[in-house]
């Protein structure tokens, strides 16, 4: 639906606005260095004067974050257990939510280590479905690790006591656990994270649609969805709008009906989603890939101070 172009139009006109900006896909698709004309990987890359760009891969941050898992808990489990241990983590690898949870932790650090470098953060999310989920995993998850926080802490005060009673038969307790600073860590950052998604001084979710009736539905209910996750939303963009007709030309009938029907989809966008700045684009005569074509679509966002 070209949110991804858009996404792109964002940044670069932030960046010509003086601000140091990074784009950051977390599409699966990567389609944000085809649309750059760029070559990117997980790390930032200069496309253009003042601003970056990166693609996230979910599912390499999935096996990095279980590889850090595995780390962490080989210094903490007993040696004996740790097999099974590893056993466990590569089973919740593949578990629904696994990749999810890992792209926001990157997702986390990224807006912990990059906000001081940049002066703007740019996120191509991936399809409506999987980005809802992933913002709203700072509440689920900051639930569940307070709950594990609270079991760990349990265990080892257990494991304290059971060493006092048997003396030099019992396990070593380590004073330092590894696996209960990560967890508090973590914790620690999705909360931080929640305060930046929900502050409309810092953050405004734009939607990109097209005037068709299932996007126009899905976005509705993404819309709704994100309210009640009190992320700020800064408007809609309505992409592929047909151009105006010429003025005394004869227009195809196919196109004259298709334009009756745009204006039926541009009405309830007006009327369901209107709360919202709204902006349109128009249907392009050719994909828009490099940075020279993408400032040709900027000139028609100019209005939308959400990427101000």
């Amino acid at each position: 639906m070209g949110k991804t172009t858009m996404a792109a139009v964002a940044a670069l006109d932030a960046a010509e606005r003086g601000h140091k900006t990074l784009l950051v896909s977390t599409d699966p698709a990567h389609s944000t260095g085809d649309v750059l004309a760029a070559k990117l990987g997980d790390q930032p890359q200069l496309v253009e004067d003042n601003c970056w760009a990166m693609e996230i891969d979910p599912e390499h941050e999935a096996d990095r974050y279980i590889d850090g898992v595995k780390e962490r808990v080989a210094s903490a489990a007993p040696p004996r257990l740790l097999s099974e241990v590893y056993r466990q983590v590569d089973i919740a690898r593949v578990a629904p939510g696994a990749v999810e949870a890992a792209l926001f932790d990157r997702f986390t650090r990224i807006l912990e280590n990059e906000a001081e470098e940049y002066d703007r953060i740019v996120f191509d999310t991936a399809p409506t479905g999987q980005t809802l989920r992933l913002l709203s995993l700072p509440e689920l998850m900051t639930a569940w690790m307070s709950g594990l926080i609270k079991r760990r802490k349990k265990v080892k005060s257990m494991a304290k006591m059971w060493q006092n009673v048997a003396g030099s038969e019992a396990i070593e307790v380590n004073e330092t656990d590894p696996l209960l600073s990560a967890l508090e860590d973590r914790r620690g950052r999705f909360h931080r994270a929640r305060l930046i998604l929900t502050d409309p001084r810092k953050t405004a979710f734009i939607f990109v649609v097209i005037p068709e009736r299932l996007p126009i539905w899905e976005t509705e209910k993404a819309m709704t969805a994100l309210s009640k996750h009190e992320v700020p939303l800064g408007g809609v963009i309505v992409n592929q709008v047909l151009p105006s007709p010429t003025n005394g030309s004869v227009e195809d009938p196919f196109l004259t009906k298709r334009r009756a029907r745009e204006a039926i989809h541009l009405a309830r966008i007006s009327k369901h989603l209107g709360h919202w700045p709204i902006h349109c684009v128009t249907l392009q005569d050719s994909d828009p890939v490099g940075v020279e074509e993408l400032r040709k679509i900027n000139v028609q966002l100019t209005p939308m101070e959400a990427f101000r």
